[in-house]
């Protein structure tokens, strides 16, 4: 079984949807907001090289609209490729000839935001980054924030169940919804947009669209529980030995008396003196030549109580390791800094633009045993083969860049089993928050349960069976298309 092929010209031409089938959905959302031809032809970030994708990008505004797009769709027998901001890493998003994009960028309301409910009621389209900043008005927050914050969208980090710096504290996003609405296959409307944490009103079935990336259903409105952001922050970054050094060093963050943990982002030295000599970077107290970078962030209510924490912290951290270096932030300029060294992850892309990227999730305790195996097998496939490493820490989520691409297909394949080998069998996942999309489709295969990849088939096969939402992504859709084309029978059930 094999992932999506890139189309060529031809194919683009030869599998257009059909004309009255655009008219169709022209007249639900308006001619202006159906994109066709070359003026559809926006590139899938990360992905397809190959302008025209889909060929058509439909822009509804609302709920509604999206229904009556999807019941034409299926009436036709057209695929739908929903997108959001367009950030993810695992191919998505990617479309074909004969499908439609479904952009959900019109749906971009904050429609409700209640400071003594602390939840939001936002559509899909609205930005991490403009839902933080309509919360900070009332001193909230959405308890999760990434890097591409301001590109990333609500309803498509639902869709990937993102992570992001503060998921160790606050969960992932499947921890921060509370309610949300999504389009069925059929066109049906699920509406459970529930404003309160406690229900225990029969099956919770918003779980089944997050994390689906858009196979199971469309995410169009959800209800994101808020908290009380801090009155003030600080920021400190330790030059440390060892794993173990920034894990204890995390520990006593964790026990801070003046207030609480919100971020502990790790930079194994390859990376950090990449992104440092980028940027410009450096301080006197900062050699580049340690094993580990930790940047902590804390929050709380006096920001030089939180600095006078840091000071304990980094006394605490020498007494036990000697020769720990770092850097206490005194301004914010000096904070944004320090971050722009963690989030600004293009300048690993401006060295190596082909550079394959991995997202895996380890138990803390597993971190340094899996670090001391996969630096060795990585070396072991091709001299010169090894990975910049960085990633949060808190959580055991670690980001694996490597420094040659694009690989061949061999040696794709054993660098996958490098990094996923055991995985499974230590507690880990291949994939912490990037999810599956159409790039890490054999690596589900490979890796996951059977009895878990025989329910998830049932489970798209009974809401969409016409496999057409974001077909071939998270699973492919001609491999189950083949085991559901025979009737069930003793044998089927025992191979499953």
């Amino acid at each position: 079984m094999s992932g999506p092929v890139s189309p060529t010209r031809a194919n683009c031409i030869d599998h257009a949807v059909p004309l009255p089938v655009v008219d169709s959905i022209r007249d639900v959302v308006g001619a202006s907001n159906v994109l066709a031809g070359e003026d559809a032809e926006i590139p899938d970030l990360g992905s397809n090289s190959v302008a025209c994708g889909a060929g058509i990008v439909v822009a509804p505004s609302s709920t509604g609209e999206v229904a009556a797009v999807v019941r034409i769709c299926r009436q036709n027998e057209i695929p739908i490729v929903p997108q959001g901001g367009r950030t993810g890493l695992v191919d998505g998003t990617v479309s074909r000839p004969g499908e439609i994009v479904l952009s959900m960028a019109r749906m971009n309301r904050i429609e409700r935001l209640d400071p003594l409910e602390r939840v939001a009621v936002v559509g899909a389209g609205v930005t991490l980054e403009a839902l933080q900043t309509a919360a900070f008005e009332h001193r909230l927050e959405p308890g999760i924030d990434l890097a591409a914050r301001g590109s990333a969208t609500i309803g498509g980090m639902v869709s990937t169940n993102a992570g992001g710096v503060m998921a160790f504290r606050n969960g992932v996003m499947r921890h921060r919804v509370v309610g949300l609405e999504a389009v069925l296959a059929d066109g049906s409307i699920y509406s459970d947009l529930t404003r309160v944490v406690k229900n225990s009103a029969g099956y919770d079935l918003k779980h089944l669209f997050i994390g689906a990336e858009g196979t199971l259903g469309i995410v169009t409105r959800v209800v994101v529980k808020l908290d009380p952001s801090p009155r003030a922050t600080a920021t400190a970054l330790f030059g440390l030995p060892s794993v173990e050094a920034a894990l204890q060093t995390i520990r006593l963050a964790l026990e801070s008396g003046a207030g609480h943990l919100r971020a502990a982002e790790a930079m194994w030295t390859s990376y950090f003196s990449l992104a440092a000599a980028a940027l410009g970077w450096s301080e006197p107290g900062v050699p580049l030549d340690q094993p580990l970078f930790l940047l902590l962030s804390l929050g709380g209510a006096n920001e030089e109580a939180l600095r006078e924490d840091f000071e304990r912290i980094y006394s605490e951290v020498m007494e036990r390791y000697p020769e720990t270096t770092g850097i206490i932030a005194a301004s914010r300029r000096q904070e944004d800094d320090l971050w722009r060294l963690r989030e600004d992850t293009g300048v690993l892309y401006r060295t190596h633009p082909h550079a394959p990227s991995f997202d895996v999730s380890v138990p803390l305790s597993e971190i340094p045993s899996y670090l001391d195996r996969i630096l060795p097998g990585l070396a072991a496939i091709e001299p010169g083969l090894a990975p910049y490493v960085f990633g949060h820490l808190a959580d055991g989520n670690l980001h694996i860049i490597l420094n040659q691409g694009p690989l061949a297909p061999d040696v794709a394949q054993a660098v996958d089993s490098v990094l996923y080998q055991q995985l499974r069998e230590i507690g880990g996942s291949f994939s912490a928050e990037h999810g599956v999309g159409s790039k890490r489709i054999q690596s589900l295969l490979a890796t996951a349960d059977p009895t878990k990849l025989a329910a998830m088939e049932l489970v798209k096969r009974a809401l969409d069976g016409q496999s057409i939402m974001n077909p071939d992504k998270v699973l492919p859709s001609d491999a189950w298309y083949v085991r559901s084309s025979r009737p069930p029978n003793a044998s089927d059930q025992n191979d499953e």
